[in-house]
């Protein structure tokens, strides 16, 4: 059974870091693509940082770029999102999903559709 759970959110003031960690179960990492994603309250869904299918390459959207890292620990079986600099506005629950490497038609990391796991999620908090 395909499990993934989040942990290392928490609340911290803007300029602040935090380690965001998704331990996979059930599966091992390197048959799987594996993508961050967050939802604030009242937003859509989106994409936050994903591993591509095709190369391991790494995709990022703009509002995160130079301040978050995607990595991955393939003995732990484990994703990282490192968060630097953060703002008031990457307040939101972050989950981490997966979606395996042989389906055919993909995912879409900007929305998360096709991703067929997903972890509970994690609330950050970026406040005074």
């Amino acid at each position: 059974q395909v499990q993934l759970v989040e942990s290392g959110g928490g609340l911290v003031q803007p300029g602040g870091s935090l380690r965001l960690s998704c331990v996979a179960s059930g599966f091992t990492l390197d048959y799987y693509v594996i993508g961050w994603f967050r939802q604030a309250p009242g937003k859509e869904r989106e994409g936050v940082s994903c591993f591509s299918r095709s190369d391991g390459s790494t995709y990022y959207v703009d509002s995160v770029k130079g301040r978050f890292t995607i990595s991955k620990d393939n003995a732990k079986n484990t994703v990282y999102l490192q968060m630097n600099s953060l703002k008031p506005e990457d307040t939101a629950v972050y989950y981490c999903a997966a979606y395996s490497r042989r389906k055919v038609s993909g995912a879409n990391c900007q929305n998360g559709r096709g991703y067929d796991s997903w972890g509970p999620g994690t609330q950050v908090t970026v406040s005074l």
